[in-house]
């Protein structure tokens, strides 16, 4: 469950390593001349097809549900979430456990929707403001659709003076955007999730951390910059520093061995609660084990 898609068949199996893609990533705008960050979106769906997202008015009907809806509609929340129910009940063979269901229904909701604001800060140093009124997802698809209310950039960027856009003076003022930006759009979320997952605040946003990270980790390894979103994600969230309501650091480790290429590994701030399902599986980033220690 650390790499996951909105649709349940793409997902890797727990532990797989993600592989470099061909497409390597640049702090350059777009050369095909697409529009702000939706230069950053074509080139996630070019290397992750599994995951689609469209410039649009969130949607409803034939399988869309709104983020708005789901935060202010407990109806329309648990109908989400028995769609991951009834997916977990095709895949294991027995019902998932309810605060189960709804855990693995966060995590897909957060993995790929956390990427619409990680994605363009890391290809085009630009991070959208995006509340939930304005994004929409289809699960049985993988579709978003996201209607950004405007970006920050840098100075010098060419996207600063179209409308919308906000300069701030440097990168660390924009990772700051970026983690406020992130909040902003998963705190109503965590929120109508609570009751349902039955956890606290503070494991809920270990949850989002997670998702955070993990997103943009695996897209920068099909990206072939797999390093450079390490190093990015290791400043974005530094370990042994306070960056609420994110939970914990990036925590990277590099498992160098003589003779082998490095790779990198973490220890997840929170458990996804796969081993409920699969008790002899572990996901290679478990907080639950130790088998991911140097």
């Amino acid at each position: 469950m650390t790499v996951s898609s909105t649709v349940a068949a793409a997902q890797p199996a727990p532990g797989a390593r993600p592989a470099p893609g061909p497409q390597a990533a640049t702090g350059a705008p777009d050369p095909t001349g697409e529009p702000p960050l939706f230069g950053s979106y074509a080139r996630l769906g070019r290397v992750f097809p599994g995951l689609r997202v469209h410039a649009g008015a969130p949607r409803t009907g034939r399988g869309w549900a709104r983020t708005a809806d789901i935060v202010q509609h407990p109806a329309a929340l648990r109908k989400l979430i028995a769609y991951d129910a009834a997916l977990g009940l095709a895949e294991y063979g027995e019902p998932l456990r309810p605060d189960v269901a709804a855990g693995f229904c966060l995590h897909r909701y957060n993995w790929p929707v956390a990427l619409l604001f990680t994605l363009p800060w890391l290809l085009e140093r630009r991070v959208p403001r995006i509340p939930v009124e304005r994004v929409s997802i289809r699960r049985s698809s993988g579709e978003l659709t996201v209607r950004p209310d405007g970006f920050a950039c840098l100075p010098g960027d060419p996207a600063a003076a179209l409308p919308g856009a906000r300069v701030v003076p440097d990168g660390r003022a924009l990772r700051a955007e970026l983690l406020t930006a992130l909040a902003g759009h998963l705190a109503p979320v965590l929120a109508a999730f609570r009751p349902e997952l039955r956890r606290g605040p503070r494991t809920l946003w270990g949850m989002a951390t997670d998702d955070v990270v993990e997103g943009l980790w695996y897209l920068g390894a099909l990206l072939g910059e797999e390093d450079r979103a390490v190093a990015e994600l290791g400043e974005l969230l530094p370990d042994g520093s306070q960056h609420p309501p994110f939970v914990g650091g990036a925590g990277f480790r590099s498992s160098a061995r003589p003779g082998a290429p490095t790779t990198w590994t973490r220890s997840r701030a929170s458990c996804c609660l796969f081993y409920t399902v699969r008790p002899a599986d572990t996901c290679f980033s478990c907080p639950r084990t130790c088998t991911n220690k140097n």
